[in-house]
């Protein structure tokens, strides 16, 4: 089956891209085509695509993947894409936010993978679900913002939360730059895709999790200040008492969240535990 840019259908149903949606239209069929083969999407794949948009990326997954559910929260789009996939039954269409929707519902097998072109503005929040979710996919593989995708890899001594967050359940890589002109509209930041493999297990046990998650969003509320402070402030703890906590962890109560490794981390969370749990 042949690909055909989509883009004259959008004219063709009198519609134009949405600002307030973030919708930049991936429409370039060589970066497509990379995109399937950087996800390592075969035939016996299950794959859930994050705003299906015009159905672009849909057609080249469809081609490969056993199953192909899509989620596109804009149902003006539909027809096109429906247009567009005309002859593949193995893509469903939900006209749902994904920010919304119960992933259960969507019955997604063990070991299903995302590949998404996702709006920049959600790109944090629609990770976050991802990756806490009790249905967890074993890949993720998302145009993201240039920007956005070096801090999610950014080396231990340049943390961010946001480099935690993922990290703690997977290992985040940079495979190809995406050129804006392959995008309609082209967009005015510089994209790639990102690719994470998570772990079996997260790199901080399940258990002790939200004692991590608070312990990092504490720490990194004052970037600039001392441990000791942030977590004192950020937490309602003594001084002292919090000083004396990290150096049972070995941490020296003066270093700053962002040169905390997750190791680190771990070391902290578990020093801590008996008083937040």
């Amino acid at each position: 089956m042949e690909y055909q840019n989509p883009i004259p259908l959008l004219k063709e149903h009198h519609l134009i891209p949405k600002k307030d949606l973030g919708q930049n239209f991936l429409v370039d069929s060589n970066i497509l085509t990379r995109m399937v083969a950087l996800a390592e999407i075969t035939e016996n794949s299950t794959v859930l695509e994050i705003g299906a948009g015009l159905g672009s990326l849909t057609f080249f997954l469809a081609q490969t993947a056993r199953q192909v559910i899509a989620v596109e929260v804009d149902k003006d789009l539909l027809p096109i894409a429906r247009q567009l996939l005309t002859g593949f039954s193995n893509v469903t269409l939900i006209a749902e936010d994904i920010l919304t929707v119960d992933l259960r519902t969507l019955h997604l097998p063990d070991g299903y993978s995302v590949v998404a072109n996702i709006p920049y503005y959600i790109t944090s929040a629609i990770i976050r679900k991802l990756l806490t979710a009790s249905e967890k996919p074993t890949r993720m593989v998302l145009t993201i913002q240039e920007e956005v995708a070096e801090r999610i890899c950014a080396p231990a001594g340049k943390l961010s939360l946001l480099a935690l967050s993922v990290q703690v359940f997977g290992t985040p890589e940079i495979l190809m730059k995406i050129p804006a002109g392959a995008f309609y509209p082209a967009p005015t930041v510089d994209s790639v895709t990102l690719r994470i493999n998570l772990f079996p297990e997260p790199a901080i046990p399940q258990e002790k999790l939200d004692i991590f998650f608070r312990l990092i969003k504490a720490g990194f509320s004052q970037k600039r200040k001392m441990l000791r402070n942030t977590l004192s402030s950020g937490l309602h703890l003594p001084h002292d008492q919090v000083g004396t906590l990290l150096e049972q962890a070995g941490i020296d109560p003066q270093r700053r969240a962002q040169t905390l490794s997750i190791d680190e981390w771990g070391g902290v969370t578990d020093s801590f535990l008996s008083i937040l749990a």
